[in-house]
């Protein structure tokens, strides 16, 4: 089965979009005139030989396929096929198929055959295909760069004049490097593009100045665009003072953005006219499509289409607009009349209504902005477009975020592991939270936190929260530690500052609070800010001041603002609550005393993050995918063979529904053993009297089961004995922010209850697991508490971690639970497992490259 059995649209390396889909038997004419416009230089080196024209049979074979030994692709850009790829299998039920494709001379050289490329190696897998063989002439330099840059180890051979290639083509870390390098580079691009505009085309702007459209025409025009700004209006020649057209192609300039506020049903009109300009995105204001109800999300499917068919980019639609402060684009393409200052700050916005209120709130406390985009129904363009966008952008060094859902969970969690480790990510989630999958209720909102922060994100609850953060990250260096030294004149403020410091986890070191007193004169608190930030002991600074009196102000006011600049040169952070006069730039100033702690907390745990060395994906010995593949194929209700297949044994339970099948089974598997219930909630429970273990004999096994199915029923479980240890959970849930999540604690009743569970996304590196074992509440009880024996947290660790490879490769596994685990010092025992398996699934961020 092939993973494209419709139509997918795919990013090229220019940032534009093209469509690829399965050949037809329909597509015949189209691939004749595809051909017919190669030039002889791409038909040699395609077919070895001039090929002229394609011979009837030769057309027929070229567009029937089988897609399964058999499989073609073609690639369109708007409505004509320029380049077409093809794999077929070198004989029945072979390993092995020859692979080729060709791109038409006008689009070579954009990425195509790299998409393509992965697109058949993923069917070719998929259909059980291991190793693709090619023939290329050595005059191909382009075509073996393609084999050569995509990360697989390629074997070459030249013989009768042709390069002979032959390679495996399963994914390793090389390969998905490379596609996720393609990747970033792409959608990069395509946010460029966006943002930093030669010329702007503006529809749906009233000639009267009134509504949507000609207010943001306004604020292109006030806002200095330095581009140029076309409205496109069906009659008018003029608009908010500038010549407007009937087409955006009549004013003769180059225009590469478009902004939308026309009505759902025009807007495919639009796009038509946009493209004959040449523009390579649209920004839709518009309201009344998929927000508005099923027939506004048809419209809004065509509208995508539309674009992306013409190879544009959309934002929204339904949203507040796009902002660039660069002062060689000045683009306020947006609702807000004014932006914030230029400044280093990327804004990024689901809502266009919290748009505004960012817009606003930064503004207002002088948060320097760099490029603001609202993605409103975010139909195309998402957060992580923008993510990757900010990553190379050399004006931003903070990314500030606003989301209420994630389209494609897995990849965001991707891209923030490796964004953080370069640019501090902020991010303002929507609290809504489904229940989690299976048996498993999912992370709760703390364990969802510590996600966010596994991810390098700084997450927040509201945007004053929001911005107290960013102002901190984008004015002040980061913490080299958590202790923290307090100053300010009042005692009641610095106690409150030590109390929230804290509770924030951070250290107030001895000798602080240092409360200088209302009385203090201006050098004296000079001095003592000096002081405190010269001590080594300390990382970062919480200054509080507050007039003696409501209303009455001192010398020390002037002070305060004098002094802190030179506190600022010393390189520590700074926070302050200063309840008169104004603050020297630099300084973030916050209205209370616990919202500065707060922002400084957060910022300390991500530089502590920081810190922390990345971890790496273990190499897994017993690792057997095609097993694992096979186990799903057979869809067994024993889990067995599919967690084996991950190098995960799970100790023999034998079902029985009989005294005398108990007795049989306990006599073939050895004495002594264990009877249990066999509902999954009563496997583990000692205390309900589910559990029956040590039984030495047949005698003992035939009473023990009768005592089980007069409480519990008939159906008993009969396992072999294992050495005792500590009880331990594993679980495997999707979650809806980071998609697959593995979490971890200790069994029991009042761990249950509590909810006393760590979390993970996967995958799962080295330094995930073992802080996974470590981080649950009751995990002492894993490191000798009270004098008990330390168990092997190594083969725990690595329990998590084939867990974590096992629901990064196998999408179709929806959730598993492992309970309960026992742990000794000598290894670990899985005494069950349930796992729940979905249909044919590939998730968001696997795979081929689509949008």
């Amino acid at each position: 089965m092939t993973t494209v059995d419709q139509p997918v649209d795919v990013l090229l390396s220019d940032g534009s979009t093209v469509q690829l889909r399965p050949i037809g038997p329909d597509d015949a004419p189209a691939i004749v005139a595809m051909h017919a416009r190669f030039s002889e230089r791409t038909r040699y080196l395609r077919y070895f030989s001039p090929y002229p024209r394609i011979p009837e049979r030769d057309l027929i074979r070229f567009v029937t396929v089988d897609h399964h030994d058999r499989e073609a692709f073609v690639v369109l850009a708007g409505d004509r096929i320029v380049a077409v790829g093809r794999y077929e299998r070198l004989g029945p039920q072979a390993p092995e198929a020859e692979v080729a494709f060709v791109v038409e001379d006008a689009h070579q050289g954009r990425g195509i055959g790299s998409v393509l490329m992965e697109h058949l190696a993923d069917a070719a897998r998929r259909n059980g295909i291991m190793s693709f063989v090619a023939e290329v002439l050595p005059a191909n330099g382009k075509m073996l760069r393609v084999f050569a840059d995509f990360g697989y180890q390629v074997q070459r051979e030249f013989a009768d004049g042709v390069v002979h290639l032959s390679f495996p083509i399963a994914p390793t870390e090389a390969t998905l490097e490379v596609q996720r390098g393609r990747e970033h580079r792409t959608e990069a691009r395509s946010i460029a593009r966006l943002l930093a505009p030669r010329g702007i085309a503006v529809y749906g702007a009233s000639a009267t100045g009134q509504g949507v459209g000609a207010a943001v025409l306004g604020h292109l025009r006030d806002g200095g665009f330095t581009g140029a700004v076309v409205p496109v209006h069906p009659s008018a020649s003029t608009v908010t003072g500038l010549p407007a057209y009937r087409s955006a192609a009549d004013a003769e300039v180059p225009v590469d953005l478009a902004v939308v506020a026309v009505p759902p049903e025009a807007a495919t009109v639009v796009v038509t006219d946009a493209a004959a300009a040449g523009v390579h995105g649209l920004v839709v204001i518009s309201a009344g499509f998929a927000e508005a109800g099923a027939e506004g999300a048809a419209a809004q499917r065509a509208l995508v289409r539309a674009a992306h068919a013409a190879g544009m980019r959309v934002v929204g639609p339904n949203c507040l607009g796009v902002a660039n402060t660069d002062p060689a684009v000045r683009l306020n393409a947006t609702l807000a009349p004014a932006l914030p200052p230029a400044g280093r700050v990327g804004i990024f916005s689901q809502s266009g209504a919290f748009g505004v209120a960012l817009l606003a709130e930064a503004d207002r406390r002088g948060l320097g902005l760099s490029s603001f985009v609202s993605a409103g129904n975010r139909a195309d363009v998402s957060g992580n477009d923008l993510l990757q966008y900010w990553q190379d952008d050399p004006g931003t060094d903070v990314i500030m975020l606003y989301l209420e859902t994630f389209g494609n969970p897995r990849k965001f969690a991707r891209l923030a592991r490796r964004i953080g480790r370069a640019k501090p990510v902020v991010a303002l989630a929507s609290p809504a939270r489904p229940v989690g999958v299976g048996d498993a209720a999912g992370p709760d909102e703390v364990a969802v936190a510590a996600l966010f922060a596994q991810s390098g994100v700084i997450r927040v609850d509201t945007v004053p929260e929001l911005l107290d953060v960013g102002v901190l990250l984008a004015n002040q260096p980061l913490p080299a530690g958590g202790r923290v030294g307090v100053v300010g004149n009042s005692s009641a403020l610095t106690g409150l500052a030590a109390s929230a410091c804290a509770g924030q986890g951070l250290t107030v070191v001895d000798g602080y609070p240092r409360d200088v007193g209302p009385r203090a004169g201006a050098a004296e608190f000079a001095t003592a800010l000096a002081e405190t930030a010269g001590d080594d002991r300390v990382d970062a600074l919480v200054v509080v001041f507050a007039p003696p009196l409501p209303g009455q102000l001192t010398d020390v006011d002037a002070d305060v603002t004098a002094a802190l600049p030179a506190v600022l040169a010393l390189g520590k952070p700074t926070v302050a609550t200063v309840l008169v006069g104004r603050l020297p730039a630099g300084v973030p100033a916050y209205g209370g005393v616990e919202e500065a702690v707060r922002a400084l907390a957060r910022v300390h745990r991500y530089a502590e993050w920081l810190r922390r060395p990345p971890g790496v994906a273990p190499e897994l010995p017993r690792i057997d995918r095609a097993a694992a593949l096979a186990a799903l194929r057979a869809d067994a209700t024993d889990p067995s063979a599919l967690l084996a297949a991950y190098g995960i044994d799970v100790v023999a339970s034998v079902p029985v529904d009989s005294v005398d099948g108990a007795a049989d089974v306990a006599a073939r598997l050895g004495f002594p053993v264990a009877l249990k219930a066999a509902a999954p909630g009563l496997r583990h429970r000692l205390d309900l009297g589910a559990v029956r273990l040590d039984l030495p004999d047949e005698q003992a096994v035939r009473r023990s089961y009768a005592e089980l199915a007069a409480v519990f029923g008939a159906d008993v479980l009969v396992q072999p004995m294992v050495p005792p240890g500590v009880a331990c959970v594993v679980e495997l849930v999707e979650d809806p922010a980071f998609g697959p999540v593995v979490g971890f604690g200790l069994g029991g009743v009042a761990t249950e209850l509590l909810g006393d569970r760590a979390w993970r996304a996967v995958p799962l590196t080295d330094r995930d697991a073992a802080e996974l074992v470590d981080e649950p509440r009751a995990a002492p009880l894993l490191r000798g508490h009270r004098g008990a024996a330390l168990v092997d947290r190594a083969a725990l660790a690595d329990l998590l971690v084939r867990v974590g490879r096992l629901a990064d490769e196998q999408p179709r596994v929806r959730s598993l639970t492992l309970n309960p685990v026992l742990a000794r010092p000598d290894g670990i025992s899985v005494l069950h497992a349930h796992v729940r398996v979905g249909g044919v699934a590939t998730r968001p961020d696997t795979g081929p490259r689509r949008l």
